[in-house]
């Protein structure tokens, strides 16, 4: 697996994570750390347009810790 694959396969594992989130009740300082997964989640598009794969790929695995942190939190994980 190439990086783009390997950055592709993880920005469709975040989707999925992300809509478990919404289907859950957050407190607001839950709902900034969530914000702030979805705007590295844009981040990792953002270097993925330009070749910056290294990171591209930084940026999905910062916003699945922070996903996941809030998954673990309201024990979806």
């Amino acid at each position: 697996m190439d990086a783009i694959e390997r950055i592709e396969k993880d920005i469709v594992l975040f989707t999925k994570n992300i809509k478990e989130i919404e289907s859950i009740k957050i407190d607001e300082d839950e709902r900034k750390v969530v914000e702030m997964a979805i705007n590295y989640r844009k981040d990792t598009d953002y270097y993925l347009e330009k070749k910056d794969y290294l990171t591209s790929f930084g940026c999905i695995t910062y916003a699945h810790g922070l996903l996941d942190a809030i998954r673990l939190l309201n024990k979806l994980i």
